[in-house]
């Protein structure tokens, strides 16, 4: 990609109706743009990073069996009636529409019912089970204050899996499998060491749910860490009851702000018996599947990423998410040689050996280019100028390293392992 031919342009000045860390630096280096309040388009550069952020999802749900759909936003209300979530305590998060031939529709904030409802053509023995259904979608919510840039908006990206199973054990069996592909997640997209698999109310479903929950100092949930045994207590449920179940004391833990970043729930068999979903066992007898619900939100992940890593210069990007692997910045030679040939080539070089690279060829200052390579937060840079080309050599710097070094134009590949 020739950052030359990038549509999107970086911004100098902090978005002014903006408060958040991410969404500001995101805005300021061109990765999202703000449509209106808890609303934000992703543009090129946030696409690659969300897309490489759903990549690391997909490849630990399959490995635990997931299978990947795509489900309308559309909502049919006579599902959610059942289910007590049209009119009762979820009525206020609906966004509600009108069709012009007269009924009302919804868009869908999560997919317990539609899911549930989907899989009773595909369940009617224990032959077909377990299974697990996941997809990565678009969610609506009628957010009352949008806020937090893309950590809290009103349209966002969430991966969503259910599981369906034939008893509680089984669904307990793979619950624990989902909880460590989660902790894989967070840990490859480099989240891991400030990522606690934190221990939450379970509702009606079950005593305990587990939240993922990462320390941010501009977090609005508070945890209380167990360093040692690296779990957290959300503080709406630290009581004694729940310190001796985990065998921990009070005065082990330290209170932290935070981020949810994902959440995994035993739905127990609500859902299968408000609609009927129910299957034969081995003796014939007619019995109700146990469910599970397990989400993540890629987008308010990258937002995560940008707050925790973020500095006083801009993103700083894992290199797993990174939009691009290298960023190549070429400065002008003064004497008119050709330095653009000499980087086009360590360029196909670079791509050739399987990495992605973002070309600054524009014809910018030294110190434009590099303002803008710090907002942007590609993990390595390579700067080439004339005396490199005469040299055969590159300058390379990693985004948070204080200081470059020169190494020849044969290593570069080997160095950026």
């Amino acid at each position: 990609m020739k950052q030359s031919q990038l549509f999107t342009k970086t911004r100098k000045e902090v978005p002014s109706d903006e408060v958040s860390k991410n969404a500001q630096l995101l805005i300021r280096a061109g990765f999202v743009h703000k449509e209106m309040a808890g609303v934000y388009s992703l543009l090129p550069l946030g696409l690659r990073v969300v897309n490489k952020i759903n990549a690391i999802i997909r490849e630990e749900m399959n490995a635990i069996g997931g299978q990947e759909v795509h489900m309308s936003a559309l909502q049919d209300p006579d599902m959610w009636k059942k289910t007590d979530r049209w009119e009762g305590d979820a009525k206020d998060i609906w966004f509600k529409t009108q069709l012009g031939n007269g009924g009302e529709l919804g868009l869908g904030f999560t997919h317990e019912e539609p899911i549930t409802n989907l899989m009773k053509n595909h369940i009617s023995s224990y032959k077909d089970l377990p299974k697990s259904v996941y997809q990565i979608q678009t969610k609506y919510r009628n957010e009352v204050r949008a806020k937090s840039g893309v950590l809290r908006g009103r349209e966002f990206l969430m991966k969503d899996l259910y599981s369906f199973c034939k008893t509680q054990e089984e669904q307990d069996a793979f619950y624990a499998q989902a909880q460590q592909a989660y902790t894989n997640v967070f840990a490859r997209v480099g989240l891991g060491e400030r990522t606690y698999m934190t221990f939450a109310s379970g509702g009606m479903f079950s005593k305990y749910s587990h939240e993922f929950q990462t320390l941010c100092d501009s977090g609005e949930d508070t945890i209380y860490v167990h360093e040692q045994k690296g779990i957290a207590v959300n503080k709406e449920v630290l009581t004694d009851e729940v310190l001796n179940d985990l065998g921990i004391v009070r005065d082990d833990l330290i209170e932290k702000p935070a981020v949810e970043v994902g959440n995994i729930f035993s739905l127990g068999t609500r859902f299968s018996d408000a609609l009927g979903l129910s299957y034969l066992d081995a003796s014939g007898v007619q019995k109700s599947v146990v469910m599970g619900s397990y989400g993540i939100g890629p987008t308010r992940t990258m937002g995560v990423i940008a707050e925790v890593y973020g500095d006083d210069k801009g993103l700083v990007w894992p290199k797993s998410v990174a939009p691009f692997d290298v960023h190549v910045i070429v400065l002008e030679s003064k004497e008119g040689a050709d330095v653009h040939a000499y980087a086009e080539k360590i360029t196909t070089d670079i791509e050739q050996a399987g990495y992605e690279v973002l070309y600054d060829d524009r014809p910018l200052t030294a110190g434009a280019k590099f303002a803008d390579a710090d907002l942007i937060g590609i993990p390595m840079r390579l700067v080439i100028s004339e005396k490199h080309m005469h040299n055969n050599t590159v300058e390379m710097k990693g985004r948070t390293e204080a200081d470059a070094r020169v190494v020849n134009a044969s290593e570069i590949c080997s160095l950026l392992v």
